[in-house]
């Protein structure tokens, strides 16, 4: 039998906690014929500007062709279009269309919903030392070891 000690892991914890954020923002996107990805989409390009489809990929965790799709249902619903970059005629950049606007509303605000569901019964000073342990368990995941010579 495999054995682990689940209760331990701090891993365990954040993927599961994580799982069940994701699966209640799902549901509250699929009423509004949303999807999870696009959201997603949306959301990098409300934070950082147009991006290459690699960026987005890797922002949102997919192999780039498997973004293609996501992208084409997208554009075909006059969400976002394809740009050629104006710096490498190679790449193209993902820019929202004003159409996307409303759509980013609607997901703004089932985030906002799904942020205070997640939030409940928990005091400021809760959400301020998650916030704080959170940030730390990225720092110290993100830190970059020097090779050593």
């Amino acid at each position: 039998m495999l054995q682990y000690d689940f209760e331990q892991s701090v891993g365990f914890w954040l993927v599961t906690a994580h799982q069940a954020y994701i699966r209640s923002f799902q549901q509250a996107l699929a009423p509004h014929g949303i999807t999870f990805r696009q959201a997603q989409v949306l959301g990098w390009l409300a934070a950082e500007g147009p991006l290459s489809q690699r960026e987005l990929a890797e922002r949102i965790l997919i192999e780039p062709p498997n973004l293609v799709g996501v992208l084409d249902r997208m554009e075909a619903a006059g969400l976002v279009e394809r740009r050629q970059c104006p710096e490498d005629g190679r790449r193209k950049l993902i820019h929202p269309l004003p159409a996307a606007e409303e759509t980013w509303r609607v997901v703004a605000a089932c985030g906002r919903k799904i942020r205070t569901r997640a939030a409940e019964g928990m005091s400021p000073r809760d959400l301020s030392q998650l916030k704080k342990l959170l940030g730390k368990l990225r720092e110290n995941l993100t830190v970059t070891e020097a090779v050593e010579a």
